[in-house]
């Protein structure tokens, strides 16, 4: 394994580069996503955010891992869309917690018109008004849906990929990945920034990670913030028995995703909560510098604030304080 090349800011990673870097010595690995990390973001900081299911369950889509898809029994209660007071009461205590970006999640295989997406975009107009970043995971959208949404204010909106085009057949059927990709299009097209990034622990091989992070790093331009999820095991899902991941395969998707995207947030997002103190201190050393806080990640169980808060002071990291600028 020769050195880690890391130069500039690229859209055209081969397949065989990426595999180099992720499969480069652990230590090599992390040390060079950690000097990148420092020419582009702060060493110590770690932005905030919080995400709310402001409709709950009931999704058309068979995605395997969901425990808010309508094909499955996992035992979730579905609810309809919260009020307006309701999400910004959330979103006023999501600040008191010290977050700077407020996440509306919505379990809509695309979004609709009307009284709904009305109220959506009430509750994005209400969220900036607070002086957070509002960012939207609400399914696909169309191009007039995005404008709108950009003309109320909203931040960013999450989009994840999941996984390479080559594994997604396994995971999903009711939507392709080239309608994602189309979807993440508009978005960016509107002037809205992209959330978007994947899944690791589905029972994907090295060769799936290497790919959905070639097809991260294609988009131009990269998406301002990289979702690194660690499958949460849903009883009543097709993965819920899933074998559990090896978690230093996190930490290499995580490196990988910094050295490939260097001015992305790189957010260490989904199952948190079954990562120990030095887990999740590898994965900031490695170019992580986003979390999500409060005690829940949509459905599923998140570190609370008192874990946080311990964690942060052990590692002498700091919550970034007032949105991040514009790009992120």
């Amino acid at each position: 394994m020769g050195t880690i090349t890391t130069a500039g800011t690229r859209h055209d990673w081969t397949l065989e580069e990426i595999e180099s870097i992720y499969t480069a010595p652990l230590l090599e690995l992390v040390f060079q996503a950690q000097q990148v990390h420092r020419e582009h973001h702060r060493p110590n900081e770690v932005q905030g955010c919080i995400l709310l299911s402001i409709k709950t369950g009931g999704c058309p889509e068979d995605c395997a891992y969901c425990s808010q898809s309508a094909h499955y029994h996992t035992g979730l209660e579905r609810e309809e869309l919260l009020s307006v007071e309701e999400t910004l009461s959330a979103a006023r205590r999501a600040r008191a917690q010290g977050a700077t970006r407020f996440c509306m999640g919505a379990a809509w295989r695309s979004v609709p018109r009307g009284a709904a997406f009305d109220r959506v975009l009430e509750m994005v107009r209400g969220v900036r008004d607070l002086g957070m970043e509002a960012c939207c995971t609400l399914g696909m959208l169309t191009d007039d849906q995005a404008e709108a949404l950009a003309q109320a204010g909203l931040s960013a909106y999450n989009h994840n990929l999941d996984t390479s085009p080559e594994f997604y057949g396994e995971i999903i059927t009711t939507r392709t990945y080239q309608d994602r990709l189309d979807t993440l299009a508009r978005v960016r097209r509107a002037g809205i920034t992209v959330c978007c990034g994947g899944i690791v622990g589905m029972g994907e091989d090295r060769a799936a990670r290497y790919g959905l992070l070639q097809q991260l790093a294609a988009l131009d331009p990269h998406p301002e913030s990289v979702p690194v999820n660690l499958l949460m095991r849903v009883a009543g899902t097709p993965l819920g028995e899933q074998a559990p991941l090896d978690l230093l395969e996190l930490v290499r998707t995580i490196a990988t995703a910094r050295i490939l995207m260097p001015s992305s947030m790189v957010r260490l997002s989904a199952g948190r909560v079954s990562l120990s103190e030095e887990t999740q201190a590898l994965c900031f050393l490695a170019g992580a510098n986003s979390v999500f806080l409060g005690d829940k990640l949509l459905t599923t169980p998140n570190p609370g604030q008192d874990a946080d808060g311990r964690l942060f002071d052990r590692l002498g990291l700091r919550l970034t304080h007032g949105p991040a600028d514009a790009g992120h």
